[in-house]
């Protein structure tokens, strides 16, 4: 846990305050050995140039009036809840939807459902009018919480980050050219977990695949506990919600 402390921290950094973000790891179990998708950034990103990263960012206005269907897990609300400050359920579903609509914005990957048509609503000028175009509704009940980190203090930028994970089967639709030698994500790869480990990716997505690679042995299940890691006394710790 010792290299979550250490990379890139920068005493001069001054004491900021976490940033709620949302991260989406997208799984594809139909072989022996599950892959996951992995973004590749743009070397030329201040932020975590020529990284490898599951697509994600922090809460906008839309993420918390976006129209849904199904609702997210009692467990998994349960445990976003735990170790916050004024906790609401608004704040777990804009953090699911964040996940959702940064992984379009992204990738151009739709998670969501055609069954009921298009949303009856999405905020003008955002990511979401996409969905309500292409008749897909965004689905909560989809998404497993499997995750939460907090950026230890003394960097640039510091993100209260809760890791959710999908079943590839939950892709309703697809934008091409979204990906590309301009965009913020140049590559997609899906690749084992294992795969994923040797590719060059910051240190707590290498912590989190360990996390997920432990959670799809023991049954995927929504009721798991979820991981917490956040500093503690200079040192990162690992508690569970």
């Amino acid at each position: 846990m010792d290299r979550l402390v250490s990379a890139e921290t920068n005493p001069k950094a001054p004491a900021l305050r976490p940033v709620d973000a949302a991260t989406l790891i997208i799984i594809d179990r139909k072989t022996k050995t599950p892959k996951v998708l992995m973004g590749k950034r743009h070397a030329g990103l201040k932020f975590m140039p020529g990284k490898f990263v599951f697509p994600g960012g922090r809460i906008e206005a839309g993420d918390r009036s976006m129209t849904v269907t199904g609702a997210l897990h009692p467990r998994a609300e349960q445990a976003l809840m735990a170790r916050v400050t004024r906790p609401s359920a608004q704040r777990c579903r804009a953090l699911a939807l964040a996940a959702i609509r940064e992984t379009f914005e992204e990738t151009g990957l739709m998670l969501g459902t055609k069954e009921y048509g298009s949303p009856e609503r999405a905020p003008a000028g955002t990511a979401w009018t996409a969905f309500h175009e292409r008749g897909v509704h965004p689905d909560l009940e989809s998404l497993h919480f499997i995750g939460r980190a907090i950026t230890p203090p003394k960097r640039v930028r510091r993100f209260d980050t809760r890791f959710f994970a999908v079943d590839r089967t939950a892709i309703a639709d697809e934008v091409g050219g979204v990906i590309g030698p301009e965009a913020e994500l140049v590559e997609l790869a899906w690749v084992t977990i294992d795969q994923a480990k040797a590719l060059d990716l910051p240190p707590i997505t290498t912590v989190i695949l360990g996390e997920l690679e432990a959670r799809i042995s023991a049954g995927f299940a929504q009721q798991l506990p979820v991981p917490f890691f956040h500093q503690q006394r200079g040192r990162f710790v690992r508690e569970l919600l």
